[in-house]
C-alpha cells in the first residue's frame, strides 16, 4: 500500500472518529440541555401550584368554600378581604374547682387578601433569658439570613443570635438597653414575600409559558365533597394537565412520578405531590 492511499485512509479514519465523538458529545449535551429545562419548567409549575394552594386557601378562610372558577380567585387575590380576628376567652368560677369558659372572636378589621397571600410574617424571639444590650437594626431595614440585629446579655457573655429568615422589619421591642428579658419574648417583627409579587394573578389558572405551546394551557382544577364519617367536606385537586416530564404518567404507581398537582379528590388534603411524605 502506497504512501498516498495510507494518508487517504488515515484522514477517513480520523474524520469519522470526530464526526462520531462529536455526534456523542452534542447526544450527551443535548441530554443535559433537555434535563435542565425540564427541571426549570417544573420549578416554575409547583411555584404556580403553591400560590393557587395559598389563595384556595385564604378563599376557603374567608368562604368556607373552595372555588372552581379561575375569575372568581383571581378577582379575590387583586380585591378580596380577609377579617383580621382576636380570640379572646373568658373564665368564670362555677363552683368550687369548677370553671366556665367562654371564647369570643372579634372583628378587629379586614386586610387585603393578596397581602394574606403574598406576604409571610416572622418573629425573632429571645433564645435566652437575659439582659437587653440593643438593636442594631431599626424599623423599615431589610433584613438577610444570618445578619446579626440585636444583643442580649446571658450571664457574662454578650449573644447576637442570627436571624434564620430574611424580610423587612415592622416591629421592634419596645426595650431599653439593661432591660430584662424572658426566653421565648418577642424582639423582632418581620415580613417577606412568600411569592413574587410580579406574577401575573390575572391569569392565576395558566401554566407558566415556557414552551409556545404552553400560551393557553390551564391547570385542571376540580372542586367536590366526601363524606367523612357522615359529614359532607369540601376537596380541591389542582392538576398540570400535560406534563413537561414525559415520565409523570397518571399511570404511574408512585405518587412524586404522576402528573404534578396538590389536593386530591376522595380526600382532604391540600398536599403537593412533589413535596416529601
Amino acid at each position: 500500500m502506497n504512501t498516498t492511499v495510507t494518508r487517504i485512509i488515515t484522514i477517513l479514519l480520523f474524520a469519522g472518529s470526530a464526526g462520531l465523538a462529536a455526534k456523542l458529545y452534542f447526544g450527551v449535551q443535548n441530554t443535559i440541555d433537555e434535563k435542565e429545562n425540564i427541571k426549570k419548567a417544573e420549578e416554575a409549575v409547583i411555584e404556580k401550584l403553591k400560590l393557587i394552594r395559598e389563595a384556595e386557601i385564604v378563599f376557603f378562610e374567608v368562604h368556607k368554600r373552595y372555588t372552581a372558577n379561575w375569575d372568581s380567585l383571581s378577582n379575590f387575590i387583586q380585591n378580596g378581604r380577609v377579617p383580621i380576628i382576636n380570640r379572646r376567652e373568658e373564665i368564670k368560677q362555677i363552683g368550687y374547682g369548677q370553671e366556665e369558659v367562654k371564647v369570643f372572636y372579634d372583628t378587629l378589621g379586614y386586610a387585603p387578601a393578596h397581602d394574606k397571600i403574598f406576604k409571610k410574617n416572622y418573629a425573632e424571639n429571645a433564645p435566652e433569658s437575659g439582659t437587653f444590650m440593643g438593636f442594631r437594626i431599626k424599623i423599615g431595614d431589610r433584613i438577610i439570613k444570618n445578619q446579626k440585629g440585636y444583643v442580649i446579655k446571658v450571664g457574662e457573655k454578650n449573644q447576637e443570635p442570627p436571624f434564620k429568615d430574611q424580610g423587612i422589619v415592622t416591629t421592634l421591642a419596645d426595650l431599653k438597653v439593661g432591660d430584662p428579658v424572658k426566653k421565648g419574648q418577642q424582639l423582632v417583627a418581620f415580613w417577606d414575600y412568600a411569592f413574587s409579587p410580579s406574577i401575573d394573578t390575572k391569569n392565576i389558572g395558566r401554566k407558566p409559558k415556557l414552551k409556545e405551546e404552553d400560551a393557553d394551557q390551564m391547570f385542571n382544577i376540580y372542586v367536590g365533597k366526601v363524606d367523612k364519617n357522615g359529614v359532607l367536606v369540601q376537596t380541591i385537586e389542582v392538576k398540570d394537565p400535560k406534563p413537561d416530564n414525559p415520565q409523570r404518567k397518571e399511570s404511574n404507581e408512585a405518587k412524586n412520578r404522576k402528573p404534578l398537582q396538590f389536593g386530591s379528590r376522595l380526600d382532604v388534603s391540600t398536599s403537593g405531590n412533589w413535596e416529601s411524605n
